[in-house]
């Protein structure tokens, strides 16, 4: 997708074009709402817009917070006018985008626009941005569009270009008080080679310094036939790399949710909804919304789910223990609850048990803990000394999801240390050695990091990890002296020496010099690790 020059040349980028950090005034919570492009794609037009309005107020989903209504590509005439600004194409639109963004926030519905960084957009006929900029940005704005998707076709410096819009909105943003434009940044798209994430890497961390969504992956898979599960599983492959740059005011975007995609089965529809809400990610449906049925509407409205993706803390659920058939992610929530979620990655309906220790919850400082099924709605009342929490009957491609409360309930960020290139998970051992291995949901795999930054595995919960003289190891007595700070390049940083927790390939681990985003130093750690962005 990108040249190997460009790709190289944006491991560079920090300290360049962007502005400083996000503002959470302009997105306080993840977006919810409907795009046109992966169900109708370039077959775009009026008549799309105004029956999902119309069929959005009657059928629940407007009522459950979905309000946005955004246009993708393809939506313009291919030259610009006389005046430098693009135009509606008029058979498509024959009532026009002002018309239309002014029906729509009639209805109570908040008007969206697509357009490129390039020359072109990704439909290949319709003008980009490129040298422009201003101009459209004003254009969109005074015909009453509060959120831009920015793509990223034919553009030739991503870093510069994306540098100048994130500049540029900020600006705009703050000269126009309350009422702005969402930016949705899509340059990390262009980026995402498993092989080399060097650039992802970095043009995530621009992208997290302004703006308020970065659609990191792939596109989703588009209405077809064609199978769809593999789509959604690489989305949130990538999704689950992201944890660290997610904050108030920016959210990592694994594209549209697909609620009436033939390829899925009805439980991997479900899953995608109830791991997008434990993400916080938003939530916009590329759908027929007004013939999605009865089933599909019951999952994209469920309460139990949107208060989730909604709570104001909007944590993003990391790993808390992965194997070859399930993943299972966990986060806190704004008012001390805990959410765990449970994916069956398997091709068969199976049970798992996740004990507390792995959720993050220590038994013994807890009283008696409800646990919420979100699906269902039932709850049950669970001793803090039982041993956890056990999802039954979980469906092939199924996800579980359960809320944890209790008067007394205490937390503290748990779960795997990823490298989020090669994959492995640091593993303690009765020894002491951490190495690195595949992820096999041991309990050598899950990790407890205090807000001092001691790390310790539930494994050896009175050992802490370790630099000793450049061999990391997890040793007895080391808690209140070895500690570790956690920037958002994604390095793990020995505050004694200075040096980066290193993977090495013979699968040890050591502390060395910190390098550029490289990729044996760049994990994912537990959610709720304080990440330094400065």
């Amino acid at each position: 997708m990108r040249s190997e020059t460009v790709l190289i040349a944006a491991a560079s980028l920090l300290g360049s074009c962007g502005a400083a950090k996000p503002d959470p005034k302009t997105l306080p919570l993840p977006p919810m709402g409907f795009n046109n492009w992966a169900r109708f794609m370039t077959d775009i037009n009026e008549t799309i817009f105004v029956d999902a309005a119309a069929a959005m107020t009657t059928n629940g989903l407007q009522a459950a917070g979905y309000n946005r209504l955004n246009l993708d590509d393809a939506w313009s005439l291919t030259k610009r006018n006389d005046t430098g600004s693009m135009a509606w194409d008029p058979a498509k639109f024959p009532k026009g985008l002002i018309w239309l963004t002014e029906h729509l926030k009639s209805l109570g519905f908040i008007p969206g626009i697509y357009s490129d960084a390039g020359t072109l957009s990704c439909a290949a006929l319709y003008p980009g941005t490129i040298d422009h900029e201003r101009q459209d940005l004003h254009d969109f704005y005074a015909w009453g569009f509060e959120y831009l998707k920015l793509d990223g076709c034919n553009v030739d410096n991503f870093p510069e270009v994306y540098g100048f819009w994130l500049d540029l909105l900020a600006k705009f943003n703050k000269d126009k008080g309350k009422k702005r434009v969402v930016f949705s940044n899509s340059s990390p798209a262009y980026y995402a080679d498993p092989k080399d994430l060097r650039g992802w890497y970095s043009i995530m961390m621009q992208a997290a310094a302004g703006g308020q969504l970065a659609r990191h992956s792939y596109d989703i898979i588009t209405y077809s036939n064609n199978p769809g599960w593999n789509s959604v599983m690489s989305n949130y492959g990538f999704n689950i790399r992201t944890t660290r740059f997610q904050q108030p005011g920016f959210f990592n975007d694994p594209d549209f949710l697909i609620a009436d995609h033939p390829g899925l089965t009805l439980d991997e529809k479900r899953s995608q909804m109830a791991l997008w809400s434990s993400f916080s990610a938003p939530l916009i449906i590329s759908a027929n919304i007004p013939t999605l049925t009865k089933e599909e509407l019951e999952f994209l409205t469920n309460k139990n789910l949107i208060a989730v993706n909604q709570d104001k803390l909007v944590q993003q659920a990391s790993l808390v223990s992965r194997e070859h058939n399930w993943d299972v992610l966990s986060k806190s929530l704004a008012n001390g609850d805990r959410l765990l979620t449970i994916l069956n990655k398997g091709n068969s309906t199976g049970d798992i048990t996740v004990p507390w220790a792995r959720i993050g919850i220590s038994p013994a400082d807890s009283d008696k803990l409800g646990v919420r099924d979100l699906w269902t709605g039932n709850a049950t009342t669970s001793k803090g000394s039982s041993g956890g929490i056990t999802a039954k009957n979980v469906p092939s491609h199924g996800t579980a999801v359960f809320r944890i409360s209790g008067g007394k309930l205490k937390t503290v960020p748990t779960g795997i240390i990823l490298n989020t290139q090669t994959m492995h998970c640091l593993t303690d051992s009765a020894s002491g050695a951490a190495t690195w291995a595949a992820c096999d949901g041991s309990d050598g795999q899950t990790w407890s990091i205090t807000k001092s930054g001691s790390v310790s595995s539930i494994l050896n919960p009175k050992s802490c990890l370790t630099n000793n003289n450049g061999s990391v190891s997890t040793s007895k007595g080391s808690c209140g002296s070895s500690t570790f700070t956690f920037p958002v390049s994604g390095n793990i940083v020995d505050n004694a020496s200075g040096f980066c927790v290193t993977e090495n390939t013979d699968g040890t681990t050591s502390a060395t010099w910190c390098g550029d985003v490289e990729t044996n130093q760049v994990f994912g750690v537990p959610v709720g690790v304080e990440i330094d962005y400065s």
